[in-house]
């Protein structure tokens, strides 16, 4: 079984900073146990990065800070790995999946040269609504979810401005936005994109559960700079929905195992084949 497990390789870009995210995630993966097994690379901080011949599947993480700026080693060496695995996908019937989340989300757009990304006017925080284009709605990704469907925001930067005619020349799609805001006059932010038939991210957290928000909110400093950006009613309204089965559970147990039986089930396939 060794040689014939899936190996996933999650990109840590966190940062150092203390988080439930990775925590989230590894509870995911673990959930495709004993078909995967995973091993975490520090890239912000240790400039780790996998050899792309050992791992099947790649999630890239979210973590704080500017996406637009880097200190110019770990995220020249994290460019060149996107183009790298680019590039083997091109090359090879056996294709690496890749999921980037957030931080990364917001790097890989900017990376594929497909929009902008500007810091945003206030810290969008909390249980968001997420709606769905024509193109997301038959996205293997949301598939099981409804539309719109909830997910945790935590975004001080935002992907705006997509250059649709990039996106054509790329085959990439906008497969979800933000909520409309009709009391704003604001730009929806882009909140998900298929990059390629392997490659997809999202702006929002898909990892998050509601156990691990719940442990952040327990924090004074983060209570009150939550009910401070958005008053006491949202906060109670957000807790609410933090509860409720059908959003942040829903998408918890929906997304990644979406896109990691997409991948595992790709894998497989053509493993197969190729043994034949």
């Amino acid at each position: 079984m060794s040689n014939k497990i899936i190996k996933i390789a999650i990109l840590d870009m966190y940062n150092g900073e203390p988080n439930q995210g990775m925590r989230c995630i590894i509870d995911v993966v673990n959930r495709f146990t004993p078909v995967v097994s995973f091993e975490i690379f520090d890239v912000r901080r240790k400039c780790e990065l996998p050899d792309i011949s050992k791992f099947d599947i790649y999630i890239s993480t979210g973590g704080p800070g500017n996406p637009l700026i880097g200190d110019g080693d770990w995220d020249t060496k994290y460019y060149g790995f996107i183009d790298t695995l680019t590039k083997w996908n091109n090359e090879n019937e056996v294709k690496k999946h890749v999921l980037f989340i957030c931080h990364s989300f917001q790097m890989a757009c900017l990376h594929f040269g497909l929009a902008t990304v500007t810091k945003r006017n206030d810290t969008s925080f909390g249980v968001m609504t997420i709606h769905k284009t024509k193109e997301g709605e038959t996205d293997s990704l949301f598939q099981g979810l409804a539309d719109p469907f909830y997910g945790i925001d935590s975004r001080d930067y935002q992907v705006v401005q997509p250059l649709l005619t990039v996106f054509t020349a790329k085959g990439a799609k906008i497969i979800s936005l933000e909520k409309i805001r009709d009391h704003v006059q604001y730009e929806r932010a882009i909140m998900a994109v298929r990059f390629t038939d392997y490659f997809v991210g999202t702006q929002f957290h898909p990892e998050a559960d509601p156990i691990s928000f719940v442990a952040h909110l327990r924090n004074k400093e983060s209570k009150d700079k939550i009910k401070n950006m958005k008053g006491k009613r949202k906060f109670r309204d957000m807790l609410e929905n933090l509860m409720d089965d059908d959003k942040i559970y829903k998408t918890n147990e929906t997304l990644i195992p979406n896109f990691l039986r997409t991948a595992i089930n790709d894998l497989m396939k053509t493993k197969k084949i190729l043994s034949n």
